[in-house]
């Protein structure tokens, strides 16, 4: 028999908790639905304004640059490669910016970075976006690294070529009360092997802007972007070696990518233009990464089990079960778009 007073008890514990939890939660997610759409109607007309974005030559950043074009902002464009900087100034002109600079420069290099805000300061005369792209994915098994320093510029790009270019901007993002638009990843919380150098600089990334958004209030704007495999040169295989050279390799690639849907690069430029305007915190794109967020913070034993599974068990570094789903599904076709089916990249 059961003994209906432990019961009792028990309800008389649990409920009152839980359903003022579920009340309280219930709350909460209407009152952030109401201040989305609020948001979502005040939405920022960046037409004529100044958006400086790092990492332009390709990728996100180019067509972050397109997406501010068409809405008719003045661009300051930053990348190493001058030649396909000058490209995308003249395709984000033709899209609708009334003026666009280029600006070769690297990142990791403070007083580049110092450079890059001075010169777009000065032509333009202010700044209200400052759009934190530039990165670079080191890929290897931790234990084949021939130099570990070699990997060294995952931070110095990913990492402190955000924090240098935001050092410098933030004078003049206060005075136009302006924005920051960090582009971090998803990868920052996901435990996944031969990309620890990479998902750390985007932990740091996150952990960076977290703390620098308190410290700033409401002076300042700041998204946190965390999109997962999108359309760029990193999904077509573009990576630094082992040995500390940019290589290209669409083997590996399939290796980490497997069956995951690759998101379009013009989707995602759009949802993280859009999200910038309204002032949203943070934006994970595609949205169904979410869902990982909440395996890494409740079953964190169990994604690190299944990454360890689809990513290391196999014959070779390249048979590995992920590469093998991929392979024998065929879905290739189908979650990769052409450009990454088929890219044509340079390893500079």
């Amino acid at each position: 028999m059961l003994n209906f007073n432990v019961i009792h008890s028990i309800f008389n514990i649990l409920l009152p908790p839980l359903t003022l939890t579920s009340l309280i939660l219930s709350s909460y997610l209407l009152i952030k639905s109401f201040y989305f759409v609020i948001r979502s109607m005040l939405s920022e007309n960046v037409a004529g304004k100044v958006i400086l974005i790092t990492g332009a030559s390709s990728g996100i950043g180019e067509h972050l640059a397109y997406e501010y074009g068409r809405r008719g902002a003045r661009l300051a464009l930053v990348a190493r490669r001058e030649n396909r900087l000058k490209e995308v100034a003249i395709r984000a002109k033709s899209l609708g910016s009334p003026d666009v600079i280029t600006i070769p420069a690297d990142v990791s290099i403070a007083q580049d970075c110092n450079r890059f805000v001075d010169l777009a300061v000065n032509h333009f005369g202010q700044l209200d976006h400052l759009v934190n792209n530039a990165g670079i994915l080191p890929l290897s098994l931790f234990e084949d690294i021939t130099d570990i320093t070699n990997f060294a510029p995952a931070m110095e790009i990913n990492f402190w070529g955000s924090a240098y270019g935001t050092y410098f901007a933030i004078p003049h993002l206060r005075k136009s009360r302006g924005k920051i638009i960090a582009i971090a990843s998803s990868a920052g919380w996901l435990p996944t092997p031969r990309m620890m150098f990479y998902n750390s600089s985007k932990a740091a990334t996150m952990s960076f802007y977290e703390s620098l958004r308190v410290e700033l209030g409401k002076e300042i704007g700041i998204t946190i972007v965390n999109p997962g495999l999108v359309e760029s040169e990193i999904t077509q295989g573009k990576f630094l070696s082992k040995e500390g050279k940019m290589t290209v390799d669409q083997e590996i690639r399939d290796v980490i990518v497997s069956v995951m849907p690759v998101r379009s690069v013009t989707g995602a430029a759009k949802a993280i233009v859009n999200s910038a305007c309204r002032g949203d915190s943070y934006l994970t794109e595609p949205g169904f990464l979410k869902s990982t967020f909440y395996w890494k913070a409740f079953c964190p034993e169990v994604l690190e089990i299944m990454n360890r599974w689809l990513l290391m068990s196999g014959s070779s570094d390249k048979g590995t079960i992920s590469k093998k789903l991929l392979d024998m599904s065929g879905l290739k076709n189908y979650m990769y778009p052409e450009s990454i089916r088929n890219p044509k990249i340079k390893r500079n």
